[in-house]
């Protein structure tokens, strides 16, 4: 009898070149389905972003590499610039699925540069380099996800009650997830944490997903509800808060799932240490402050009647329903990436981390 497949068993986000796919898991079908995707048309790996069956950032960037090398095999152009045209179009098309992880856009552009730099070489040599790229972009997203986990191991000690919100593990990522990877590589070493899992209204991605992801992976894990943070807090069960996040603003203010800022304010009162668990590649230089980030709005029905059998809102109820909230840089302990700990004042730390990622690059 063969063993049971477990969920991180499963690659969250592949490519099948052979057959000229996307391979990913359909996140909302988790956790009481396992179905896997292969998506074949530019349409469907839209449909899937915009859907959250491929979800967290990394995940998306990892996506979105592999999906528009999978555009660039279908064009068929008489010259460079009119491949370099059709390519772009089809970036743009993926990136106006998600507005607010930079993740999405930062892997497009890329895979753009890969075009840019390529006038000269045939359609088979652009393909080839586009293939690498995309290929490079997943590798990088499995050891930086790592090396944030060995700095986010450094802040905790055995035994600690760690919580979390919404979903930055394995199943928004390549391997580890960003905010989980310390509980991760801390179990793999006996450490015996006991998380915490916020639920997530209003789609439910740490009841579904994170809770899911660590109690397959046989972590101590409790769920509860996203209003329930501050009382395991004020019993002392709480001894550091790991998010992750979207985008990561210069001055610090950072873009994560609904709900984060409310943790984030909710750890500051009780002096529980707030983590962001952030890859480089989520941190945007160019935004100066959380102001300047586009929220995305979402669906009403995510609200009123997505999860429920019949619908419970009254109907005709006006909605409000972003999918993010922005965390004030001043209620961060510390932002955790894959090059080191950026902490206050963040106008100068991320710029530091930033500069060493250019250096560790040449």
């Amino acid at each position: 009898m063969s063993e049971k497949k477990h969920i991180l068993d499963y690659d969250t986000v592949a490519l099948d070149d052979e057959n000229r796919a996307l391979v990913i898991i359909d996140q909302t079908q988790l956790p009481y389905h396992t179905e896997i995707l292969h998506l074949t048309s530019q349409k469907q790996i839209w449909e899937a972003i915009y859907k959250l069956q491929v979800r967290g950032a990394p995940a998306i960037g990892v996506a979105a590499g592999y999906g528009v090398y999978l555009a660039a095999r279908e064009i068929q152009a008489e010259s460079y610039d009119d491949f370099c045209r059709q390519f772009k179009e089809a970036s743009a098309y993926l990136n106006s699925s998600r507005p607010t992880a930079v993740n999405l856009s930062w892997a497009l552009k890329r895979m753009e540069k890969v075009v840019d730099d390529s006038r000269g070489r045939s359609a088979d040599e652009i393909l080839a380099l586009l293939k690498a790229e995309a290929c490079a972009i997943q590798q990088e997203d499995i050891d930086t996800c790592r090396r944030i986990g060995e700095y986010g191991l450094s802040l905790v000690k055995p035994g600690d009650g760690l919580l979390t919100h919404c979903n930055a593990g394995q199943l928004a990522t390549s391997k580890y997830g960003t905010a989980t990877a310390p509980m991760y590589l801390g179990h793999e070493r006996g450490y015996n944490f006991h998380v915490f899992c916020d639920e997530t209204r209003p789609l439910l991605q740490g009841a579904r997903l994170t809770a899911y992801e660590l109690k397959d992976s046989g972590l101590n894990v409790t769920l509860i509800c996203d209003n329930m943070s501050a009382s395991v807090m004020k019993k002392g069960w709480v001894n550091a808060v790991f998010v992750g996040c979207d985008r990561v603003a210069a001055n610090g203010d950072t873009a994560n799932k609904i709900g984060t800022s409310v943790v984030a304010t909710v750890a500051n009162y009780y002096h529980v240490p707030f983590y962001i668990c952030a890859p480089t590649s989520t941190i945007d230089m160019n935004t100066p402050t959380g102001e300047q980030i586009n929220i995305e709005q979402r669906p009403a029905e995510e609200v009123t009647e997505l999860w429920y059998q019949k619908r419970m809102a009254p109907e005709g109820v006006d909605v409000y329903n972003p999918a993010f909230d922005v965390t004030d840089a001043g209620l961060i302990t510390g932002i955790v990436t894959e090059y080191g700990i950026a902490r206050p004042p963040y106008t100068e730390s991320l710029k530091a981390i930033m500069e060493k990622k250019a250096k560790e690059q040449v």
